[in-house]
């Protein structure tokens, strides 16, 4: 083999792939905002995680502060007034990408009076999405009486980064439950890094195989996210989520 041969192989190399998430267009999933959750804690960095963001070719990011009634008590005001002062700050850089914002909605009983008073809540897309997380260990047992009553006032549950609910590696009957009302997924790309662990990326990657996945996410909340985020080219699923019909490319 030639040296020039050899050289373009080498390159070619998924060792060498830069991230480019320019086929995704939207992230729908990150923590952005300065100083209202455990993401960026002020305007500097966020426009740091903004910028690199933008590099790998996204067009639109839609921020989801986390709204949690023990630690998070974000309102819909609140994020977005955050959001109006994050836009001017980006537009004075030059940064050139559209900003929304949401929230990640944390399931409990708070958020379950929320919707049984019906008040406002976050959505985004055409059809009214709702990013909602759990805890990572037991599952709610409010858990799909929510997502029924959130449907019946016309929003569309999207359950944020199921692959890291250990309830859902361990109950089979509650992830047929979910797939049996078309509740749709959102993946973290961290997961299939390895990031959080070698059992979340298995699960990912269980998840993408049965094309259970609709969304996909950065859910960034710091540098170390986007560091490690780029390695996702190594990972033998980042072409298969070039090939699949994910929602973001729509929002």
């Amino acid at each position: 083999m030639s040296i020039i041969k050899l050289f373009k192989k080498f390159n070619q190399s998924p060792k060498n792939k830069k991230l480019d998430l320019s086929w995704l267009r939207a992230d729908m999933h990150s923590h952005l905002i300065p100083g209202i959750d455990d993401g960026s804690q002020n305007m500097e960095e966020s426009i740091e995680l903004i910028s690199r963001l933008s590099g790998y070719g996204l067009k639109k990011l839609i921020i989801t502060p986390h709204i949690m009634s023990e630690f998070f008590k974000n309102t819909p005001e609140i994020i977005m007034e955050g959001l109006e002062k994050l836009r001017l700050a980006v537009k004075e850089v030059g940064i050139d990408i559209e900003l929304d914002a949401a929230a990640e909605y944390y399931l409990d009983e708070v958020f379950y009076e929320k919707i049984e008073n019906k008040e406002p809540i976050l959505s985004f897309g055409a059809n009214k999405m709702v990013l909602v997380e759990t805890g990572f260990m037991s599952k709610p047992h409010i858990l799909l009486d929510t997502f029924f009553k959130m449907e019946m006032l016309g929003y569309q549950p999207v359950f944020a980064h199921p692959e890291r609910y250990i309830y859902l590696h361990q109950e089979v009957e509650t992830l047929d439950a979910l797939i049996d009302r078309s509740i749709p997924f959102q993946l973290n790309l961290l997961s299939l890094t390895g990031y959080y662990s070698k059992g979340v990326k298995k699960f990912a990657e269980k998840l993408i195989d049965r094309k259970l996945v609709k969304l996909v996410g950065t859910d960034c909340h710091n540098e170390k996210y986007l560091n490690a985020m780029e390695r996702l080219p190594h990972s033998k699923y980042y072409d298969k989520l070039q090939e699949m019909d994910l929602w973001n490319k729509e929002l």
